[in-house]
This record gives C-alpha cells, sequence and structure tokens, in this order.
C-alpha cells in the first residue's frame, strides 16, 4: 500500500486561515501546471505519444489536457520523430511563432540526435536549428519516458524566473541561433 505524499507548500507565511508567498512562486506554480504542448509529431514517437494522451497514461493529471495546434497558443514544443533538413526551417518557423514563454521537448533519438538515420537528409538533432530544454531518448520512448520529460519542464517552468527570458544569458542564446 503506498502512502499519499502531499506536496510542500512554497516558502511563504502561514496562519489559520491565510497563507502568503512570493507572486513569483505562484505564478511559477500556475505555468507548471497549466502547460499547453504543441505536438510536432513526425514519426513513430508520434505514435507513442498518442498512446501517452490516452487514458492509460492520461497526461491531463499533469495539466496538458489541451493539446494545441496552434503555435500562437502553445508554450511546449514537442518534437518528436525524424526531422529531415528541409523540414528544419519549417519547424524554426514554427517555433518563432510560439510566443514567450516557451519550451522545448526534444522526443526521441532522431529528434535528440538523427538516430539511426545518420544521412545528408535528415537533421542530426533539433538543437541545430531551435534550443532544447529537455531531451527524451528512446527509440521510440516509452510514455512513462515522455512523461518524466514533461515533469522535467514542470520542474524547469516552476522553478524558472519571471525575468530569465530578459536576461543577457538568454538573449546570447537566441542570437547563437540566429533568432531575433
Amino acid at each position: 500500500m503506498s502512502e499519499i505524499k502531499i506536496a510542500e507548500t512554497p516558502q511563504g507565511l502561514e496562519g489559520e486561515g491565510y497563507f502568503a508567498t512570493k507572486l513569483s512562486d505562484v505564478i511559477g506554480l500556475a505555468r507548471a501546471n497549466s502547460i499547453w504542448p504543441l505536438p510536432f509529431a513526425t514519426s513513430c514517437c508520434g505514435i507513442e505519444f498518442m498512446g501517452t494522451m490516452s487514458s492509460n497514461y492520461d497526461m491531463a493529471r499533469f495539466g496538458m489536457e489541451r493539446l494545441s495546434f496552434s503555435p500562437r497558443q502553445a508554450d511546449l514544443l514537442m518534437v518528436m520523430g525524424t526531422i529531415s533538413k528541409k523540414l528544419g526551417p519549417i519547424l524554426r518557423n514554427v517555433y518563432e511563432q510560439m510566443a514567450e514563454p516557451k519550451w522545448v521537448i526534444a522526443v526521441g533519438a532522431c529528434a535528440c540526435s538523427g538516430g539511426i538515420f545518420d544521412s545528408y537528409s535528415v537533421l542530426q538533432g533539433i538543437d541545430k536549428v531551435i534550443p532544447v530544454d529537455v531531451y527524451v531518448p528512446g527509440c521510440p520512448p516509452r510514455p512513462e519516458q515522455i512523461i518524466d520529460g514533461v515533469m522535467r519542464i514542470q520542474d524547469l517552468v516552476k522553478d524558472e524566473s519571471l525575468r530569465r527570458r530578459y536576461t543577457q544569458e538568454y538573449k546570447t542564446l537566441l542570437e547563437s541561433y540566429n533568432i531575433d
């Protein structure tokens, strides 16, 4: 029999009938539990993602029951499968259309490193065209691995400073990809 684990409350002032904390902690918690993913699936990893969204694994537990097929309404780009060099500029265009803050997960060996396709036509990892926050390896990765990747994104989102996107470090990262 497993024990019920209660999440730790954010640091703040507690008393009977009230709780006060920092606004950035509340916003981080809200963002982390209301991520709208944009699935960019091209091959077998997309099928595994479909299994992850099914009732057996239930991604709705993580606040992701609403898939967004419009980059302007999404804040998590999930790239799954083989990305050809011709598809690279399209992927970059989708990334640039997303509003800040935005995060990226590379799902599967092909999105992470080109996978078994070491050829002239396959992009050897999507990090050649867009910055990646979390890599989920596997060929194809199991739904549990995809869920773990999403949980890593939630940790990143929860702890991210509200002003991080305006730091010089972030601007330098985007400049290295020639993104304005």
